[in-house]
């Protein structure tokens, strides 16, 4: 007998062997045929596969995440397929699945692949997947598929890494690839295909190698939701924030500045403005301690850290002094020196916790073709804080993060989020710094934390930080795809590494246990999300302009720059359109620039000291007095 147990905790009983549709057939029949993988013994494998011992097994359908894994992972072989039946010259490379569809790396040598040609492929790999041919995965020896990729070195330099027993090759149709398995049972079941894009990308990220064409597409069971997923793209284009940040006049990039070094223009700094004041009004009510350090710092800090030995060959290069050996860095991280302003003082367990909360720029550097708008850049403000606390206080203090970084979402309309607990991979530990016995009292206190706030977590191994566990707060942007922006982590490791200590009570030398901070992650990567969230019509609290008074002739400038004077006295900020234009140009571009109000004067509102006022989406409002106004947008404007 094979004890099959299912992920509800029940078990099934076969006699010899099975596979998982036979586990999905004495299910349900509707079930067998929406089945498409499966997760055996904590790995993606085809429905067919034999299971000949006792097992634990997932069955998969499309509306699971990893069901939509294998079924674009297929994809991306009949993606493959197609390319080699236009380009049989090319030199195909890898193709993964991605949180959106699928993409290969291909080489084309001397041919090039552009946009007129997407819908050849898309024909064409529709054209073979109802041919409903099955893949087969087999075994090849390292010296068999050394042979058959002889004349592709990609493909060799990846079996080369490889060793005997651990190579497989898939065979659909007439078409055969490297591949580690994990397919959806027939071709057919693709009913819908789209080419998104067609890319420049390095072989394995490496500048130094060289550029192939990554071909982006998606595929779907059934056509609707194709036709859904294109208007959503459309949404998300139309929300896209590099589009609405230039139109919005929020931040800009300049080649002579540097790429992925964002500029901040007037709207986007007063944006910013609000954002940090914000967070510091909350974080001054928590008991956090504001600090400042400097945008470099020498080379051994980062040495004692551990960043060096982890990230210095990928950050920007040392800066050198006319001292002989004296090297700075562009500051990668803030809690080294954090770390250093907790060192200044001689802490009793009375006196901790010590909170210290910066808004510090960071620099790293990031491969130019990995560079995006905010989202994705080599300069940026962390929203950073570190606590140091004494292990007794661990778990409040990481509760009470929690709660801050709730408060942040829902005062800026994150709904949409998940919760991930980011552990170290126990395969893997030479990645990480600190013991074991560490390294669990850290996991152990961030799912205990999440538990008694009843988050709704996944826990993902091998996304720590190097020096600790991490709880992340995922927000999906206009497209369904995720962004970690807020994170808390825990450490026990850099203590030791900067030799910190408090006196506890009993009179004796103690390690405090520091967190590491940030609810909106980075300043860059949040108002990113936040633009496209939005599309652009922040929070009346938050927009950097609030108001725009439209006098109907240059006569009536005067009374609006006084009405303007005393709604900036108020701390409502806006401007003052003395454009020579019609009321109703400076109507339709006050709502382009998705300005809040529009506050409009003429001769009855100066005899009155009235505003006419107009709320953006929803047209008049009426007359009011000044003094009305300020209590009304007041009141609307409550966090």
């Amino acid at each position: 007998m094979i004890k099959i147990t299912l992920p509800d905790g029940s078990i099934k009983e076969f006699e010899g062997a099975i596979t998982p549709l036979d586990v999905a057939k004495s299910i349900s029949e509707g079930l067998a045929r929406n089945t498409i993988s499966a997760i055996l013994n904590g790995t993606q494998v085809e429905t067919t596969t034999p299971i000949t011992t006792d097992s634990t097994l997932q069955l998969l359908t499309w509306n699971d995440d990893l069901g939509k894994k294998a079924f674009w992972h297929s994809s991306a072989h009949l993606l493959a397929q197609a390319i080699m039946e236009f380009y049989p010259e090319a030199k195909l490379t890898i193709g993964p699945a991605i949180e959106q569809g699928f993409y290969y790396d291909v080489d084309f040598g001397d041919e090039s692949l552009s946009e007129k040609d997407f819908e050849k492929i898309e024909k064409k790999m529709l054209e073979n997947a109802k041919k409903n041919t099955t893949f087969s995965l087999y075994p090849v020896s390292k010296a068999d598929a050394l042979k058959e990729y002889a004349d592709n070195p990609y493909k060799t330099e990846l079996i080369s890494n490889l060793n005997d027993g651990e190579i497989t090759f898939c065979t659909h149709d007439n078409f055969t690839d490297l591949c580690r398995g994990g397919h959806i049972p027939s071709t057919g079941i693709v009913k819908a295909a789209k080419i998104l894009n067609a890319a420049g990308a390095y072989w394995r990220g490496d500048e130094k190698n060289k550029q192939l064409t990554r071909v982006y597409g998606i595929t779907f069971p059934k056509q609707k939701d194709l036709t859904e997923y294109l208007e959503r793209l459309e949404e998300a284009k139309r929300r896209d924030h590099r589009k609405l940040g230039k139109e919005l006049g929020i931040f800009a990039f300049s080649e002579k500045v540097g790429a992925g070094l964002p500029l901040w223009l007037p709207k986007g700094t007063a944006l910013r403005k609000k954002l940090e004041d914000f967070l510091s009004a909350a974080q001054k009510k928590s008991g956090y301690e504001f600090v400042m350090t400097p945008h470099i710092g020498a080379k051994e800090l980062y040495v004692t850290s551990g960043h060096w030995d982890k990230y210095g060959a990928d950050s920007f290069q040392p800066i050198k002094t006319p001292n002989e050996g004296e090297e700075f860095m562009l500051k990668p991280m803030n809690c080294p020196h954090h770390c250093e302003i907790y060192k200044v003082g001689q802490w009793s367990y009375k006196d901790l916790p010590k909170r210290f909360a910066e808004f510090g720029t960071v620099y790293r550097y990031e491969q130019s073709g990995e560079l995006h708008g905010l989202t994705r850049v080599r300069g940026f403000t962390q929203d950073d804080a570190h606590i140091f606390c004494t292990p007794d206080q661990l778990l409040a203090e990481f509760e009470n993060v929690i709660d801050l970084t709730l408060y942040v979402f829902k005062s800026l309309g994150f709904e949409d989020f998940v919760t991930q607990v980011s552990l170290r991979d126990p395969e893997n530990k030479e990645k990480y710094i600190g013991s074991d016995e560490n390294w669990k009292k850290a996991e152990d206190a961030i799912i205990q934390a999440a538990q008694k706030k009843g988050l709704n977590y996944v826990i993902e191994y091998g996304e720590a930080a190097f020096y600790g566990p991490k709880l992340d707060f995922m927000v999906k942007d206009a497209l369904g795809r995720k962004w970690q922006l807020g994170t808390i982590q825990v450490d026990y490791n850099l203590p030791e590494r900067f030799d910190l200590w408090y006196n506890g009570s009993d009179n004796e030398k103690h390690r405090p246990v520091m967190i590491h901070r940030a609810p909106f992650g980075s300043m860059e990567r949040f108002i990113a999300i936040l633009l496209e969230n939005t599309a652009g019509d922040f929070p009346l609290w938050l927009a950097p302009n609030q108001f725009t008074i439209l006098p109907i002739s240059e006569k009536y400038v005067d009374y609006a720059k006084k009405v303007s004077q005393l709604l900036e006295n108020h701390d409502i900020c806006g401007l003052v359109d003395e454009r020579n234009e019609k009321t109703g140009k400076k109507i339709r571009d006050a709502e382009l620039q998705k300005l809040p109000f529009m506050l409009i004067v003429g001769e009855n509102e100066e005899g009155t000291g009235t505003v006419s006022v107009r709320r953006r989406g929803e047209g008049d409002l009426g007359t009011m007095s000044v003094e009305d106004f300020i209590n009304y947008f007041k009141k609307e404007a409550k966090i």
